[in-house]
């Protein structure tokens, strides 16, 4: 989609897959056979698109699944860490009891662009003393070098622009 948000933009739309039940199941299949190996036992999932995977994710292993949110949107005791973006800063925070101390965590959301919410949510999850195992993009904006923000994570994409 040209020029959304803003012009100058190429926004990569997921919806059409998402509308398609085939797509859908195999995208979600994609981070399902890479989670395998990883024997993770939670799965963090950034707002918002990162839910849609994340969760399926989680219940097909039978894992927890743990949102990172913009910040307000949590009922409970948070952490958080801001960023920035091309145009500002922003907030993300996640519950201080989502993850335990030592826990192998996978990192879903299906884009992969600049690497700041990716960062912040990787902050996160050392924070609260998991073990960042694997960060795993349906879509990866490679002119962006948006994986050197988190390094030394381990970075997996499954569709590379």
């Amino acid at each position: 989609m040209p020029d959304f948000p803003k012009p100058g933009i190429i926004f990569k739309d997921i919806t059409p897959l998402l509308s398609d039940g085939a797509l859908f199941r195999e995208a979600i299949d994609l981070f399902l056979r890479a989670c395998e190996e990883l024997r993770p036992e939670k799965i963090v999932g950034i707002d918002a698109r990162g839910f849609l995977f994340g969760s399926a994710v989680a219940y097909e292993l039978g894992v927890g699944f743990v949102p990172v949110r913009k910040k307000g949107k949590l009922p409970y005791l948070t952490k958080e860490t801001s960023y920035t973006l091309e145009y500002g800063e922003a907030t993300v925070e996640m519950h201080v009891d989502g993850i335990g101390p030592g826990e192998r965590i996978v990192l879903v959301d299906d884009l992969l662009a600049t690497g700041g919410t990716s960062a912040a949510a990787a902050k996160l999850i050392a924070q609260a003393g998991g073990n960042l195992v694997e960060a795993q993009f349906l879509i990866e904006l490679e002119f962006l070098s948006g994986r050197k923000l988190l390094e030394p994570v381990p970075v997996r994409s499954f569709l590379r622009y």
